[in-house]
């Protein structure tokens, strides 16, 4: 790991710690050179993951395009980066335990939208907004007032 102070290659690992679901590491460390002190997370590498998106095409699972798109629906409300990096590791083991390798990008957006409507509806009526391709307000209101008449789904 590079220092994000000094760029230095030298450093020593304070503490790690095992996440919940147990498919990454956190580990806090200190360089050697600066003495700056900073965090990193390990993740176990999926290969050969595939998303088969709605016009067909093919690309490369993306873990952190998936995080980006969670992180922005959620973006100002009460929604800590662990809380996040749970449901998309969360999503990840779903759909792996799920599909072979090939993932259509449907189930992506469907098991993502499932979990944020628990953590937070707001968050999930902006998700929904653009994965769902709302035109215009009254898709909105739809949403909106299907959250009133259901409750969440449960795993």
């Amino acid at each position: 790991m590079r220092c994000p102070k000094c760029t230095s290659v030298e450093d020593k690992v304070i503490d790690s710690r095992i996440s919940k679901e147990g498919s990454s590491i956190r580990r806090r460390r200190e360089c050697l050179e600066c003495g700056h002190r900073y965090s990193t997370t390990e993740f176990i590498v999926r290969e050969g993951l595939v998303v088969i998106k709605r016009d067909g095409r093919r690309e490369d699972f993306d873990r952190e395009k998936l995080l980006r798109s969670a992180r922005a629906a959620c973006q100002k409300r009460p929604v800590d980066a662990e809380q996040l990096g749970m449901l998309i590791e969360d999503v990840i083991d779903a759909l792996e335990a799920h599909y072979d390798s090939d993932i259509p990008s449907r189930a992506i957006g469907d098991a993502v939208m499932q979990r944020l409507r628990k953590i937070d509806e707001v968050a999930y009526v902006r998700f929904a907004s653009v994965y769902k391709e709302f035109r215009d307000v009254s898709e909105f209101m739809h949403e909106i007032n299907a959250l009133d008449k259901k409750p969440a789904a449960k795993e």
